[in-house]
């Protein structure tokens, strides 16, 4: 009898997770999270959120499926970075 309540308890909570596993609210972060995916560097996707929110997000969306369609590069992130810089001194960005 008390295990069958725990179960549905547990079953409960789950679905209460899976509620709440989504929290994109804005455009910038979603574009923040498909430049981390296109990049393969999620572990950083809070920077790639702030830059979204910071920049022209088309602009963004374009250097990273550029740098992501390069086969020389070892490291794409850190590209991608090296190439905002660069923009950011020509002002283009």
């Amino acid at each position: 009898m008390f295990s069958k309540d725990k179960g549905k308890y547990m079953e409960e909570l789950s679905a209460r997770g899976e509620k709440n596993k989504n929290r994109v609210s804005s455009k910038f972060q979603s574009t923040g999270l498909a430049i981390a995916e296109i990049l393969g560097d999620q572990a950083h996707k809070a920077l790639y959120i702030k830059l979204a929110k910071e920049h022209d997000e088309e602009k963004l969306m374009s250097l990273a499926k550029d740098v992501a369609g390069r086969k020389n590069i070892k490291n794409p992130g850190a590209y991608f970075m090296r190439r905002i810089q660069q923009l950011k001194q020509e002002k283009k960005l």
